[in-house]
């Protein structure tokens, strides 16, 4: 089993912006992190990040074909990323979204998901451990399909 974790716009400064909400651990540490559980689970992973839209739509129309399942932070993209949306839609995979900081509890620009309604979950303020719970609930929902 193969999951893709997609990190959007700015995900690659973890570890030097704002600690208070996205904490201290870098993009690699999470990575690390998310590794070890997926080793545990016995799932591959494959990571990606871009700063840039169209490149995160060529990643999953490309990566997509040979994946069971999509974990995104899709970074500010969450709030306009209509064309990065459409290639989850069309990945037919199924995805959970989530964000390092509760999106709900910040600016109201940020309180709105383009991609809340095609993903099965969301996972909102759990810091770096939110990519864990995700690892662990797809790869219990993909088993259980």
């Amino acid at each position: 089993m193969k999951i893709l974790v997609v990190n959007g716009p700015n995900l690659n400064m973890l570890g030097k912006r704002e600690a208070s909400y996205y904490g201290v651990k870098t993009l690699a540490d999470i990575e690390d992190l998310v590794s070890d559980k997926a080793r545990d689970l016995a799932v591959d992973v494959e990571f990606f990040q871009s700063n840039h839209e169209g490149a995160i739509v060529d990643y999953l129309q490309e990566a997509a074909q040979d994946a069971e399942g999509i974990i995104i932070n899709a970074g500010a993209l969450t709030h306009y990323g209509i064309s990065m949306r459409d290639a989850l839609t069309d990945s037919r995979l199924p995805v959970v979204e989530i964000h390092l900081s509760n999106i709900h509890a910040r600016e109201e620009f940020r309180h709105h998901s383009v991609i809340a309604d095609i993903a099965i979950g969301q996972i909102a303020g759990l810091g770096w451990q939110g990519y864990v719970f995700a690892l662990e609930y797809l790869a219990s929902h993909l088993k259980r399909s």
